[in-house]
């Protein structure tokens, strides 16, 4: 049996799902969570959601080398005849080097390990796991899948920052992140709604990370996140958007570039605000009154930044909730959505409650969809076609 592999690291976790190559049909899928504790959480689901492994990953002197170790054991046990046909991974940060999917050779690992620096959280687990992988599949052509490439349909306007043109020249521009993620929701708007597929939509991803993209006939044309994975909403622990006084005065204060590098991305966001915790199921069920007040920040920057690509869509005909807190919290999305009534959207309280990828407006609005993301999906496929086009 032919299969092909997406391995999905994170920088606290390794997503992976198994898929044969006659269709794409899913045999199983994961979660290693987390690297940096003695014993790794396992869990591994078939198609239907049934759990075909749930444990630990033992001894792990290398978190991320041991999870992928026993990954590829496991899967030979399970499926002694399965071969690899390809490993796809995501990589969060191309650059402007790269618009689309790449075999993985090493000119391109040595470029991709060069944007290191603009994305310090996910690139060196990316390259980590698909170095381990390399190593554990010798000859299996291993294929990188990135974030940034989907926004490269964005027009210059809208990629470009106010500084001088020598910055730009040199790579200082609006990248945009969750782009699997988000291209995964585009191909499926027609299934959910075909005008939608051809029309003006915001998907809010909402997770530890959060972003909103602006799809136009199911391309980017805008984004909330820019030149890197800090900008733009509230997030678990990043700040989002921020003045860069604010930044300028940390550092003329005495902070140094490694403490602001730190407290910008691990010590802000819904965790520095509500000084309890990242986790918003955690915020959701306090009495703090902290807690609370992250979770309106994070609402409001939700809906601000929802007005300003709206007014660049220049209308919205649906708006879309994915990934951990778009999926899950039904209360943040009635919160959002009762801040968009202007827009023309309005919630039905007992389909939000419901679980599962459904509608969740009322009657008279204009349509509003919870969509599980899968990121996996992306990968798979574009790796499967890159190996199939390299022969």
């Amino acid at each position: 049996m032919k299969t092909v592999l997406a391995l999905n690291a994170g920088s606290a976790t390794l997503k992976f799902a198994l898929y044969d190559t006659d269709g794409l049909n899913l045999l199983a899928r994961g979660l290693v969570d987390c690297w940096g504790a003695d014993d790794q959480h396992l869990v591994i689901t078939d198609d239907s959601g049934e759990t075909l492994f749930k444990g630990q990953v033992p001894n792990a002197a290398d978190d991320a080398e041991a999870a992928i170790v026993f990954l590829l054991a496991w899967q030979r046990r399970q499926w002694p005849d399965a071969e690899f046909t390809a490993v796809g991974h995501r990589i969060v940060h191309g650059g402007a080097d790269y618009r689309g999917p790449v075999l993985v050779t090493p000119q391109v690992m040595a470029k991709l390990e060069s944007f290191t620096s603009l994305a310090p959280l996910h690139q060196p687990a990316g390259l980590a796991a698909l170095r381990l992988a390399r190593r554990a599949s010798p000859g299996v052509p291993q294929t990188a899948s990135f974030d940034t490439a989907f926004h490269r349909t964005m027009s210059d306007t809208a990629a470009r920052i106010a500084l001088p043109r020598e910055y730009e020249a040199r790579g200082i521009r609006r990248y945009g992140f969750h782009g699997l993620s988000y291209a995964y929701i585009a191909s499926r708007l027609e299934t959910f709604g075909p005008a939608l597929a051809t029309g003006r939509v915001i998907v809010a991803h909402l997770g530890s990370g959060a972003s909103l993209c602006a799809l136009h006939e199911g391309k980017s044309i805008d984004t909330t996140m820019g030149f890197s994975a800090l900008d733009g909403l509230v997030m678990g622990t990043r700040s989002g958007d921020i003045d860069p006084g604010v930044l300028l005065h940390l550092l003329q204060s005495g902070m140094s570039e490694p403490e602001l590098s730190e407290l910008l991305y691990r010590r802000s966001g819904l965790l520095g605000v509500s000084g309890l915790s990242a986790d918003m199921r955690t915020l959701l069920a306090s009495d703090q009154p902290s807690a609370r007040e992250a979770i309106d920040l994070y609402v409001r920057r939700i809906v601000r930044e929802t007005g300003a690509l709206a007014a660049m869509l220049g209308g919205l005909d649906g708006f879309v909730f994915t990934a951990g807190v778009g999926e899950n919290a039904a209360s943040i999305r009635a919160s959002v959505i009762k801040q968009l009534e202007w827009l023309g959207f309005s919630i039905d309280e007992t389909a939000n409650i419901q679980p599962g990828g459904h509608r969740i407006g009322a009657p008279d609005s204009k349509p509003i969809w919870v969509i599980p993301t899968d990121e996996e999906h992306v990968i798979a496929r574009e790796a499967l076609s890159l190996a199939r086009s390299a022969g």
